[in-house]
């Protein structure tokens, strides 16, 4: 007899993968979710107090960052890193997170690593402040090698409409405010698992492999509780292409450019690290978040202000540069 599981695929694994997935999924639900875990699409309602409620996505995945932690057999925290490069990107438009989506791809489904990998997906959505209300497991034989998996999200977030952060209020002589990073967060990778071979390689007080699978900060506790005390003209998240790539995506005109001070913090001592090996400053920033995970650009008046609130509330801030006006996006001097 030929059936489901000699083509590759064992639907009972997936049935015991769904029943552990479930207990963690429920652990992020808000009152606003309207139906159970395992309908065919998840259902939210918006926060009441919206008048004109606008909502905002954003979706991605973890990249190559997975290849260490099927090397070094740790995928509870990879979870962490989809819901963040997701829910940060989301944040930086004003969007309060309302809930997430997830989907694992997969050769040979094992119900514990898939469930490893949902664990942090809900640690992830615990930390900000999303509702993990539906996902998909895909196991595909063939397609994937036996023992790999992909992970991708979606976040949705709300803003009322006249709130939105687009850019369209920076002006010459804003300041950047900068946050700092967790580490790598969950970009070049493919660069550094070039650099750095052994992941038992002594970091610190850890392996390398430990070190590069540090989480991505998610940054929802700090955006919200700014854009409520604060005017923000524009946010942006440092992730793959760094300061040079991700920094001028806050701007709505072409006539501004960023400029960014490099001595105005330290680089983190693992990017020296990286320098000693071969790495060239200019990659560092066209490629890494270099320390920085987060940028605030906000009125030069207020800065001062605004650094304190942060600082208050057990930030480390950063003032990273300025606006100007001039021809091209960025500068780094």
């Amino acid at each position: 007899m030929i059936d489901y599981r000699s083509a590759g695929v064992d639907i009972h694994e997936g049935y015991k993968s769904v029943e552990k997935i479930r207990e963690y999924a429920k652990k992020t639900l808000s009152p606003l979710v309207l139906n159970h875990l395992g309908s065919f699409a998840g259902m939210m309602e918006i926060p009441e107090g919206y008048r004109k409620p606008v909502l905002i996505s954003g979706t991605d995945g973890v990249g190559t960052k997975l290849k260490i932690a099927f090397d070094t057999k740790k995928y509870d925290t990879v979870g962490i890193d989809c819901v963040a490069m997701c829910v940060n990107d989301i944040l930086c438009h004003g969007a309060k997170p309302l809930f997430f989506l997830d989907y694992i791809a997969c050769g040979k489904l094992d119900s514990e690593v898939s469930s490893e990998l949902v664990k942090g997906v809900a640690d992830g959505c615990i930390a900000g402040g999303l509702s993990l209300i539906g996902g998909e497991t895909a196991e595909m034989p063939g397609f994937y090698e036996n023992g790999e998996y992909d992970i991708a999200g979606f976040a949705v977030g709300v803003a009322e409409k006249d709130r939105i952060v687009t850019g369209d209020k920076i002006r010459s002589g804003d300041v950047l405010i900068g946050l700092p990073s967790s580490g790598f967060h969950s970009n070049g990778y493919s660069l550094l698992r070039k650099i750095f071979q052994d992941f038992d390689e002594p970091y610190e007080s850890m392996t390398i492999g430990e070190y590069l699978l540090t989480p991505t900060r998610i940054y929802t506790d700090v955006v919200l509780d700014a854009l409520d005390h604060f005017e923000i003209s524009g946010m942006a998240h440092i992730t793959g292409g760094g300061f040079i790539e991700n920094i001028p995506r806050m701007l709505a005109s072409d006539k501004l450019r960023i400029n960014i001070l490099k001595d105005s913090y330290s680089l983190p001592d693992v990017y020296r690290l990286l320098m000693e090996r071969g790495v060239a400053e200019d990659t560092l920033y066209n490629t890494f978040n270099t320390g920085i995970g987060f940028v605030f650009c906000i009125d030069k008046g207020i800065a001062e202000r605004f650094k304190h609130h942060l600082k208050s509330r057990g930030e480390d801030p950063v003032t990273l540069g300025y606006i100007d006006e001039g021809e091209g996006q960025i500068c780094l001097r």
